[in-house]
């Protein structure tokens, strides 16, 4: 199989993460032979600001006070990996990036740098009802009533235009998956629209 890139986006809680890892096996048992390098742009950053460094200090203080991460730290995230790990020849995962329409920008410049064509943007769809009650289940520390407020709002303002971007580009195959099923059926259905049944 030649490598591919996939793009996984949606509100928060929507199951990107799950996805992702549902999907890496799917692709390692039918293409043992290709690697994957999956890029998880939060996971990256929640053990960047654990760090001593200035700028991690910094980028602490805006994410305990649920500000807007830079854009610079956020690119950082998924490029340092990409500089550090890819070697030319592994499918690539991108794990809650981009966050917005330039930010989508930066990663065409890399998907077309590493010679991708036709990334897949799999967007987990789920309504703002089903994506705060999904984080207050999990109970992760920053997932309470007023953060949340402010990530469904920011998503509307700057995800939902990344999204249309991605829909009207004829480069990228964006594909709506309805992400208020079972984790099961989603798979189940990502893996029937990339063809990999």
């Amino acid at each position: 199989m030649t490598p591919q890139s996939f793009i996984f986006i949606g509100r928060s809680g929507c199951g990107k993460g799950t996805q992702a890892e549902l999907l890496m096996k799917v692709l390692a048992e039918k293409d043992p032979a290709t690697a994957i390098l999956r890029t998880e742009t939060g996971k990256e950053l929640r053990q960047f600001i654990q760090g001593n460094t200035w700028t991690a200090k910094k980028a602490k203080e805006i994410y305990d006070e649920g500000g807007l991460m830079p854009e610079f730290v956020i690119v950082n995230m998924w490029v340092k990996p990409l500089l550090e790990k890819y070697d030319g020849h592994q499918h690539l995962i991108f794990d809650g990036t981009p966050r917005k329409v330039h930010e989508a920008g930066v990663l065409h410049s890399c998907v077309r740098f590493y010679g991708f064509t036709k990334p897949w943007v799999i967007h987990l769809d789920i309504n703002a009802g089903e994506s705060a009650q999904r984080l207050l289940a999990r109970k992760r520390f920053d997932d309470n009533d007023a953060e949340i407020k402010k990530r469904l709002e920011w998503y509307e303002a700057e995800v939902v235009p990344t999204i249309e971007y991605y829909r009207d580009n004829p480069d990228y195959t964006l594909l709506d998956i309805d992400g208020a099923r079972s984790r099961e059926d989603i798979h189940a259905d990502i893996v029937k629209k990339l063809g990999l049944e």
